[in-house]
């Protein structure tokens, strides 16, 4: 494909990697024949001949987006449904000691997200409000996490910290357990290793680090509760939330179950690993 019949905004698929990926294109480079792309579904962006793009018709790219909707519907169908089976369970405990007081409100985790990317930092403010988690949003560059994180965090006093953005694993600079590999893996290290300055407590303030491809070893020994990817693989832009959900929809006294918890992300467990980790959901008195 020639340079002129791409758009910016435009929805391409790559040949090289047998069209499977979705991605929009946000600069073309004319003099150098090349595109910037950011991937719909997964937190990618990538470089690519122009050449090795492949625009879909609207039809086609309408046919697509659909099908990536429907597989993040059926986990929302999935959360909901497991919340609601918790939440059986938390009241008929409580019914007892309720039921003079006219019920009882839920009061999940708060949420503190730092996202590299502007675009799906908006789409997973978007799901969080869907699924009724209170949190606070910074789009911020991945090198400024560690600057940045120990201020935010004394403001918005968070039970869960999520850093994530853009990341990738560049095999041509060395092996896999060198830091110096990773695109942005250190800017990850570091800002988990000031948050748990910040808090030393694993079950005070829960992490989640990590993009596509992360170096997922080294952020869990930084201190991350949860972290991406144990198999370097790319991760869906929605993986960060499904996992803060079950830990703030997790009652405080009960650990997160870490299969049922990566269940319901897209990715599954090549992409998404971690810890135990107890819940930060509470109930409340009276209902309000």
């Amino acid at each position: 494909m020639s340079g002129e019949q791409l758009q910016v905004g435009d929805i391409v698929v790559r040949k090289s990697y047998q069209e499977d990926l979705l991605f929009r294109v946000i600069e073309i480079d004319l003099e150098k024949k090349a595109v910037l792309l950011r991937g719909i579904e997964f937190r990618l962006c990538a470089d690519a001949p122009i050449d090795d793009v492949i625009k879909l018709d609207a039809e086609e790219a309408e046919r697509r987006l659909k099908k990536n909707e429907k597989r993040e519907l059926e986990s929302l169908r999935l959360i909901f449904q497991d919340r609601d089976v918790i939440h059986e369970k938390n009241i008929w405990k409580m019914i007892n000691h309720t039921k003079d007081v006219g019920g009882s409100f839920d009061w999940p985790g708060k949420v503190l997200h730092l996202d590299g990317d502007a675009k799906y930092l908006e789409k997973c403010i978007t799901f969080y409000k869907e699924l009724k988690i209170p949190v606070d949003g910074y789009h911020l560059s991945e090198s400024e996490f560690p600057e940045k994180i120990v201020p935010l965090l004394t403001k918005h006093r968070p039970d869960i910290l999520v850093i994530t953005g853009h990341d990738a694993l560049q095999v041509k600079r060395g092996p896999t357990n060198d830091i110096n590999s990773y695109r942005n893996s250190k800017y990850f290290i570091q800002a988990v290793e000031k948050a748990r300055t910040f808090e030393l407590g694993k079950d005070n303030l829960v992490i989640f680090a990590g993009a596509c491809q992360s170096y997922f070893e080294a952020i869990i020994a930084a201190g991350a509760n949860f972290a991406s990817s144990p198999k370097r693989i790319n991760i869906h832009t929605l993986d960060p939330v499904y996992v803060v959900e079950k830990v703030a929809y997790t009652p405080i006294m009960q650990s997160v179950n870490v299969f049922e918890m990566i269940k319901n992300t897209i990715t599954g467990i090549d992409g998404i690993g971690g810890l135990e980790t107890r819940g930060s959901f509470r109930i409340g008195l009276p209902k309000l």
